[in-house]
C-alpha cells in the first residue's frame, strides 16, 4: 500500500494536481513573527562515519563540539545531499531544484561562469524577502561571471546578485586555481600592477608546475593535480600574478571563522541567514599547524579536528551575541567521504580502523548510500528538544522548509525538488520526512548521470550504460540508444548495498524504476501550486 500512496504523490505532480491547502499555516504565521537566525554548517566532503556520533572513535578522532551539537539537538540517521559531489549539492541547496535538471551543472572548473542565474529563485533569495540579511562565507564552486570570471575587475553575477548581501568566498575549491579571496565582487588585495590571470594551459615554458618542479612540492600528488604551485602544492589548473591576494591553506578555516564573527556581529539586532560553507575536509588537507598531530589518522583527520573547531568556534560567536537560542543551526556535508583525491596525504595509509562511510558503501562520487549520506544535525536551543531521528531530510529540502515556515511564498516554477520538512527538522512529534529521495552521482544532465532512489527502506541504483564514443564523421543515428542497467537494494538488512534483490521483488523492483522515471519525466518533485503566479526579478 505504501508503494501506491508514493506511485500516487508521483502521478499527482507529473499532471500537475494542485497541492493540498497547509494545514500549518497559523504557526508558520507565528514563526515568521519569531524570525530565528539561521546558521546552515555545511562540510565538504565529510563522511557519515567521520565524527564520533555518527561512530568514529575517539582514539582516531575527536569532535566534541559536532558531538555536543548532536547530544543537544537531533542527529538525523537518514540525512542526505542532493548528490555525490560539491557544485551540484550547493547548486540544489541554494535552488531548491536537483542539479541535474540544469545542464552544465556538474564540477565548476576554475574559469567557470555562474552557474545560478539571476533570475533563479535562492534560498537567500527568499530569506531576504522575509527581512533577512543574507551572508555566504566559505567554499563557493559555484562559478562567478557571465562568459567567464573578471578576476582583475567585478566578479558578477555571484553571490549578491542570488540573494546574498554579503560574500566572502573561496571562489572554486582548493585543489583547483586561483588562491586568493573574493569579498563581494573583487579579488581582495589585487595589486593592479600585478594582474591576476587564470587559464587552462600553461602559461610558459618556464612556469613552475606539480610535474616539472615535483621535488620542491611539501605535498605531492598521485594524478590530476599538477599544474601550478602555490604554497608547495599543485593544483588543478593555471594561473599567474596576484601574489599580494594570494592566501596560504593553513589559514583558510581561522579566515572563515574570523570574516563570521565580524558579520555576526555586525548582523545580531537584525534576523539573519548565514551560510558557512567550509572547505575542511576537502584536498588539499592541509590544516593550521596546531591541528597537526591531533588526530591518529594524518592529515585527513586532522582537518576533520580543525573542521569541529570551527563549529565550537560559531557556536561560541552566536552565545556571545547572546543569539543563540533564537538560532536554528544546520550542520550537514556536501557529499560523503573520500580518501585518496589528488594527493599523497596518507589518507588510506593512517586509515587504522576508522570507516569514513560508517556502515555504507561507497563515497564520493558514487550513488551507494556513502556518496549522499551524510551527518545531519539540527540544534535549537529552547525550541530543538534533543533526540535521534530516522526521518529522511535532504539539504535540497531547506529552502522550501525555511520559506514556508517564515510565511514566505514561493513560486509555482522555483525550488521544484525541494519539500516542506521543517516539522521534522524540528523535531515535532509525528512529522514525516521524505516518502522518496533521488540521489545524483557526478552526472551533468538527467540522462546521462547514475541515479540512486530511495523509497522507505528499499533503494533503486539506475546507472547508464556508457556508449562508446562517436567516431570523427559518424551520424549520430548510427549509435546504440542508451540503455539502464538496475539493482534493488533493501537497506534496512543490507545498508551496504550488497546484495542484489530485485529478482526476489519484482513487483517493487518495477514500481520503484517506474517511480524514479516520472519523477525524472515530470520535471520537478515538490507539488504545483496553481495560485503562484510565476517570478520575475524586480
Amino acid at each position: 500500500m505504501r508503494y501506491l500512496t508514493i506511485l500516487q504523490a508521483v502521478l499527482a505532480v507529473a499532471v500537475g494536481l494542485n497541492a493540498a491547502p497547509d494545514a500549518g499555516l497559523a504557526s508558520n504565521q507565528q514563526a515568521a513573527a519569531k524570525r530565528p537566525n539561521i546558521v546552515v554548517i555545511m562540510a565538504d566532503d565529510l563522511g557519515y562515519g567521520d565524527v564520533g556520533c555518527y561512530g568514529a572513535r575517539p582514539e582516531n578522532i575527536k569532535t566534541p563540539h559536532i558531538d555536543r551539537l548532536a547530544a543537544e539537538g537531533i542527529r538525523f540517521t537518514s540525512g542526505y545531499c542532493s548528490a555525490a559531489t560539491c557544485t551540484p549539492t550547493r547548486y540544489a541547496f541554494l535552488t531548491g531544484t536537483h542539479a541535474f535538471r540544469v545542464t552544465g551543472t556538474g564540477i565548476a572548473g576554475p574559469n567557470s561562469p555562474a552557474l545560478i542565474r539571476p533570475d533563479v529563485v535562492t534560498l537567500p533569495d527568499l530569506l531576504q524577502k522575509g527581512g533577512y540579511k543574507t551572508a555566504v562565507i566559505g567554499k563557493w564552486h559555484l562559478g562567478l561571471g557571465n562568459k567567464r570570471p573578471d578576476w582583475n575587475g567585478d566578479l558578477k553575477p555571484g553571490p549578491l546578485e542570488i540573494g546574498f548581501d554579503y560574500s566572502f568566498l573561496l571562489p572554486t575549491t582548493n585543489d583547483r586555481v586561483p588562491q586568493v579571496y573574493v569579498e563581494n565582487h573583487r579579488v581582495l588585495n589585487l595589486d593592479p600592477a600585478d594582474p591576476l590571470w587564470v587559464g587552462h594551459h600553461r602559461p610558459g615554458l618556464d612556469h613552475p608546475t606539480g610535474k616539472t618542479h615535483r621535488e620542491s612540492l611539501k605535498m605531492d600528488w598521485s594524478h590530476g593535480h599538477n599544474s601550478t604551485i602555490h604554497n608547495g602544492i599543485s593544483r588543478i589548473g593555471f594561473y599567474t600574478g596576484g601574489h599580494a591576494a594570494r592566501f596560504r591553506d593553513e589559514d583558510l578555516a581561522d579566515k572563515w571563522v574570523e570574516k563570521s564573527r565580524e558579520w555576526i556581529t555586525r548582523n545580531k539586532d537584525n534576523p539573519f541567514f548565514l551560510f558557512f560553507a567550509s572547505h575542511d575536509i576537502h584536498v588539499p588537507r592541509m590544516p593550521h599547524e596546531r591541528f597537526h598531530g591531533t588526530s591518529r589518522t594524518g592529515w585527513r583527520g586532522d582537518a576533520i579536528v580543525q573542521l569541529d573547531w570551527s563549529v565550537g568556534e560559531l557556536i561560541k560567536i552566536l552565545k556571545e551575541q547572546g543569539v543563540e537560542k533564537n538560532t536554528l543551526v544546520v550542520f550537514c556535508s556536501d557529499n560523503g567521504s573520500v580518501l585518496g583525491d589528488g594527493y599523497k596525504d596518507g589518507a588510506k595509509e593512517k586509515l587504522h580502523d576508522h570507516k569514513p562511510a560508517g556502515p555504507f558503501s561507497g563515497g564520493k562520487y558514487r550513488i551507494q548510500e556513502g556518496g549522499t549520506r551524510t551527518p545531519f544535525i539540527t540544534w535549537w536551543p529552547g525550541t530543538i528538544e534533543p533526540g535521534v531521528s530516522d526521518e529522511v531530510v535532504c539539504t535540497i529540502d531547506l529552502a522550501a522548509s525555511l520559506a514556508t515556515y517564515l510565511g514566505v511564498s514561493i513560486p509555482d516554477d522555483a525550488c521544484l525538488d525541494s519539500l516542506d520538512l521543517m516539522p521534522a527538522l524540528l523535531g515535532k512529534d509525528g512529522a514525516s520526512g521524505r516518502s522518496q529521495l533521488i540521489q545524483q552521482d557526478n552526472g551533468r544532465d538527467g540522462v546521462n548521470s547514475a541515479f540512486g532512489y530511495r523509497a522507505a527502506t528499499w533503494k533503486l541504483q539506475r546507472k547508464p550504460n556508457r556508449a562508446p564514443r562517436k567516431k570523427a564523421g559518424e551520424p549520430d543515428g548510427n549509435r546504440a540508444p542508451l540503455t539502464f542497467t538496475h539493482t534493488l537494494y533493501d537497506l534496512e538488512s543490507d545498508p551496504a548495498e550488497s546484495n542484489d534483490v530485485a529478482t526476489l521483488h519484482p513487483e517493487v523492483f518495477q514500481r520503484m524504476k517506474i517511480e524514479l522515471q516520472k519523477l525524472l519525466d515530470a520535471g520537478r518533485s515538490r507539488p504545483r501550486n496553481t495560485t503562484e503566479r510565476k517570478y520575475r526579478p524586480q
